[in-house]
This record gives structure tokens, C-alpha cells and sequence, in this order.
């Protein structure tokens, strides 16, 4: 018995039990966003779905503590591969689901409805890990990087293909991630995200033009006799300015619309502006102690879109206010301390990884989630860990903490 009890100890049990409680918390309000009181597309019962899944989560969870890490390790290759058939897959036989019809990024087997692009995050996380761990130096120049971006572009591509240009983006947090706690330079990370930095800056000449000679002055200090380099970095910024009318263009309507009410919510008060308005509002009634459990007006008038999923984090600060969502974010923040911590007390490189590569995804996913409901991000979509509904999101993320709890284990020798 000893034996078997040393098999599931939890590396960081505080951790977990955050992770467990944030759950709890996120299952009951997705209770919540379902009670209304006018007809409505939301099932009053996605909180019973949703609590299947974390059953299903915990019953899987002994076994994953059982798994040394050097299995995941070797693994790695393996599962990533696994996540690329699904998500070719979901391309080929792929669902939407609620907002998202026109998104095939679900792949439906009977009652059950599987997301791989969620899979596919741990099983980037892991082959990351693998690669990077072999590190014995950090990489001189942009070209070594190759590999690694190579495991990210090909499962981001396919994720953009379905299209679900959010998800994608969080692959994109991983791989700085994850470099950077392989050793990376910031210089390095910063000429890597360059392009994606001057598409996003081509929204207007001036802006691009100034950006692209301070470009011109960073490479000339940073990159002397490597002319080379310089020049493909250059050269790819200038092919993400070109292109950046015609991607425009090629967005679908709603795409391009929720970039637009992100400027200027007003532009579209009834239609793409409707969200973030109604988010607002819904967030500034709650006060400083919100309107309690259950008695959100905007919610249960249904004036909330997708309050079980995107936006349950405007339910959480209707119903308790500035101080919930306050506390929320702190639990977040909790956990986003103690990833590192695990990362940073772990010896082997391949562990110390995994934790910090999970911080990256969850990190984008809370700043890109909580900043869209009150309108400093624009609606992607992206939903919040484990607090908002999505069966296959939850069950990943907590097999995932399981992976970190057996890491941490190991680390100090408990398992």
C-alpha cells in the first residue's frame, strides 16, 4: 500500500487542489449561464456534460501519474504524429459547433465530440520538449531554429486551414515560450516574431514604414556580418506587408468584423459590436460584489452571447463583481507562479519544459479570453481553462496538470 500511495503522490498538491477548486467554480457557472428566463439555444444542462468530463478526467488521472516522465519523453514522437492524422481529420470529416458552424474543428464519434487542435497543443508541448531538451548551447541565429518552428508551423497550418485563426495563435505563444526557457535570445524571439509583427503594424503605412526602419536599425547593431540573415529577415518583413491586403481580403466576413468592433464596437452595435457591448455591460453592472449566484440580469435575459463558453468570464464578474473576477485572475495567477516554479526546480531539460510550455498556452489563453469580454483584445473565440464549457478543453487541461503533478513529483523524489 506504501508503495502504490508513493506511485500517486502529488508533486505539488496546493497546485492541484487550485486547479480542482478553479473547476468546481467554472462547472457551477456554466450551471449558472444556463439558467435564464426566456427561451434560449444554451441547454440548461451543459453543466452536467461538463461535470462528466472532469469524472472522466479524474478517473483517468492515477494512471497518468503513474507514467515516468522518461516515457512521455519517448513518446513524444508518437503522440505528436497521432495529432496530426486528427487534426488532417477534422479537415476532412470535421464539425462545427455553436458560434463556430463554420469552423471544422471537431471530430464527432456517437454522443461524444472530440476537439483535436486541444490535443494537438499538448502533443506540440511534449515534441517541443523533446527537441529543445537536447539543447546543449543556445542557437546562434534564426537558422537553428528551423526544427522547432517546423513542429509549430505544420500543426498551426492545419488548425488555420479549419479555419480557427485563435486556437492557432496559441500554438505561436507556445513556441516563444518554450524557446525562450530553452535559452533563446530575446533578440532572437523578437526578429523571429518580426513579420508577424509588421503584418499586424501594416494596418497603416506610416506605422509600418517606421516600424520597418527601426527594423533596418536593430539588424545593422544586431546582426553584423550577418548579412545573410539580415536580409531574410528583412525580406520577410516586407513580404508580410505585401501580402497583408490581399489576407485581409481573404478573411471570412465575421473575421474581419471582429477585428473591426475591436477598434471601434460602435461600428456594428447590433451585429459584430453586439458581443463585446453586451460583455461590457454585463461586467460593469456587477460592481464590487456582483449581483450573486445565479441572478445575473444580462445573463438570464439572454443578452449575454455564449455565456457558457467565450464569455463566462462576463457572467463570473455580473454575478460576483470585481471581487470574483479578482480572485479568479489571482488563482490564474497562482498557477501560472507555480508552472514556473516546477519548471525552474527540475532538473532534467525535457521536464522543466513541459510545465513551461503548459504556462505559455494557458497564459495566452487567459489574457486573449479576459481581455476580449472588456474589449482590449479582439473576439477570437479562445476559451478560458477550466472554467469554461468544452468537454475535450477540460479533459486535456486536466490530464495535462496531472503531467505537471508527476513532473514535480519526480523532481523531488516523491514518486
Amino acid at each position: 500500500m506504501l508503495k502504490r500511495t508513493r506511485h500517486l503522490a502529488l508533486g505539488d498538491p496546493i497546485l492541484f487542489g487550485v486547479v480542482i477548486t478553479l473547476t468546481g467554480f467554472g462547472i457551477a457557472m456554466v450551471y449558472s449561464a444556463g439558467v435564464l428566463d426566456v427561451p434560449s439555444s444554451i441547454a440548461a444542462g451543459l453543466w452536467r456534460q461538463q461535470l462528466l468530463w472532469f469524472v472522466l478526467a479524474m478517473l483517468v488521472t492515477p494512471f497518468v501519474l503513474r507514467v515516468p516522465v522518461v516515457w512521455l519523453e519517448w513518446a513524444a514522437q508518437p503522440i505528436y504524429a497521432i495529432c496530426l492524422v486528427l487534426l488532417v481529420l477534422a479537415l476532412v470529416i470535421g464539425t462545427g459547433a455553436g458560434t463556430a458552424e463554420s469552423v471544422q474543428g471537431w471530430i464527432v464519434l456517437g454522443p461524444v465530440r472530440i476537439q483535436p487542435a486541444e490535443i494537438a497543443k499538448v502533443g506540440v508541448i511534449l515534441m517541443l520538449a523533446r527537441i529543445l531538451g537536447t539543447w546543449r548551447e543556445p542557437p546562434k541565429s534564426l537558422w537553428a531554429l528551423w526544427k522547432p518552428v517546423g513542429v509549430v508551423i505544420v500543426p498551426m497550418g492545419l488548425v488555420m486551414l479549419q479555419p480557427d485563426l485563435g486556437t492557432a495563435l496559441v500554438f505561436t505563444s507556445i513556441l516563444i515560450a518554450m524557446l525562450f526557457w530553452a535559452g533563446t535570445p530575446l533578440w532572437t524571439l523578437f526578429f523571429l516574431a518580426s513579420p508577424a509583427i509588421g503584418l499586424f503594424l501594416s494596418i497603416s503605412v506610416w506605422l509600418w514604414g517606421a516600424y520597418f526602419v527601426f527594423l533596418v536599425l536593430l539588424l545593422t547593431f544586431a546582426y553584423k556580418g550577418k548579412t545573410s540573415e539580415a536580409a531574410a529577415i528583412l525580406m520577410a518583413n516586407v513580404v508580410a506587408g505585401t501580402i497583408a491586403l490581399p489576407l485581409w481580403n481573404s478573411l471570412e466576413p465575421y473575421q474581419r468584423n471582429r477585428f473591426l468592433v475591436f477598434l471601434d464596437p460602435s461600428l456594428d452595435p447590433r451585429g459584430a459590436g453586439y458581443n463585446l457591448i453586451q460583455s461590457r455591460v454585463a461586467i460593469g453592472s456587477g460592481g464590487w460584489f456582483g449581483k450573486g449566484f445565479l441572478d445575473g440580469t444580462q445573463k438570464r435575459l439572454a443578452f449575454l452571447p455564449e455565456q457558457h463558453t467565450d464569455f463566462i468570464f462576463a457572467v463570473i464578474g455580473e454575478e460576483f463583481g470585481f471581487l470574483g473576477v479578482t480572485a479568479v485572475l489571482v488563482a490564474f495567477g497562482y498557477i501560472f507562479w507555480r508552472l514556473v516554479q516546477v519548471a525552474d526546480d527540475t532538473a532534467d531539460p525535457f521536464s522543466s519544459l513541459v510545465p513551461f510550455g503548459l504556462f505559455g498556452s494557458w497564459f495566452a489563453h487567459v489574457i486573449v479570453n479576459t481581455g476580449m469580454t472588456v474589449g482590449v483584445m479582439p473576439i477570437t473565440g479562445i476559451p478560458l481553462p477550466f472554467l469554461s464549457y468544452g468537454g475535450s478543453f477540460l479533459l486535456v487541461n486536466l490530464l495535462a496538470m496531472a503531467i505537471v503533478e508527476r513532473i514535480a513529483a519526480e523532481s523531488r523524489g516523491r514518486a
